[in-house]
């Protein structure tokens, strides 16, 4: 547990080398990106995967709350670790918080990986009222699913989302923090790097964003589209997702070479 200003994030750390962030969904613990994370630790990282405020054991206020605040508290982990400047990979609301960083911090930003990177193009269709009414208990990612959260492509099983532990209140406040935070301030995430993946089938964050992203930055942006894939393609289909990551990140080591 480590105490910035007003929360107090969960964390958890494994591996040794150069930081890896780890951001999850709005109201999502961070637990799914387990298979993922261990791998990369094993390739010579230091994870540091960070649950925001009010998900698992982390506290703190979301009423009023920023995304800049949000991003605040994950300036201040890396700062308490020593960590910096770190890799960053955010996961669909994740991603806004590691561009906010970006943007306002971007001495402490090595690169950004950004998964399901929605924001400038709305969802397709809209979360359920089902889900919005779901109250405060801890669902599972199968729960949230049967909910309204169109979170998978049709090709995919929804058992893959078994490891996914969701708060949905939680996602719909953390989801606010964005209205007080400009989308031109955080859009492009300052000047760091750039790996954007994506499932083609993403109904919650549409493939344009990605698209857009590199049309606006262009070789900034590393654009990996995954077929059969939706917002959880990290779970959908592990393997190119894994593949991108690794590669990216060694291709940002070889250029400071």
């Amino acid at each position: 547990m480590i105490k910035v200003g007003g929360a107090e994030l969960e964390c958890t750390l494994h591996g040794s080398g150069e930081a890896l962030v780890l951001l999850a969904n709005a109201g999502c613990s961070t637990g799914y990106f387990d298979p993922l994370a261990g791998r990369l630790a094993a390739g010579g990282l230091q994870i540091v995967a960070i649950n925001m405020r009010g998900v698992g054991s982390s506290t703190g206020p979301l009423d009023g709350v920023s995304l800049q605040d949000l991003a605040a508290d994950v300036a201040g982990v890396i700062e308490m670790l020593g960590c910096a400047p770190a890799h960053i990979l955010g996961h669909a609301f994740g991603n806004r918080v590691a561009r906010c960083l970006a943007a306002d911090r971007p001495e402490l930003v090595r690169s950004l990986i950004l998964l399901a990177a929605g924001g400038l193009i709305a969802l397709a269709t809209p979360l359920g009222t089902a889900f919005r009414n779901a109250g405060e208990a801890r669902r599972t990612g199968p729960e949230c699913a049967a909910l309204g959260a169109r979170w998978l492509s049709p090709a995919s099983d929804p058992n893959v989302l078994q490891p996914v532990e969701c708060w949905p209140q939680v996602h719909i406040a953390q989801i606010a923090t964005s209205r007080l935070t400009p989308l031109e301030h955080w859009w492009t995430g300052g000047t760091a790097p750039m790996l954007v993946v994506q499932g083609l089938d993403d109904d919650a964050a549409p493939p344009g964003n990605g698209h857009a992203l590199r049309n606006t930055l262009g070789n900034r942006v590393t654009l990996v589209d995954i077929p059969q894939a939706g917002h959880f393609m990290l779970l959908e289909q592990p393997e190119p997702v894994f593949d991108a990551v690794r590669d990216f990140i060694k291709r940002i080591g070889a250029s400071r070479a």
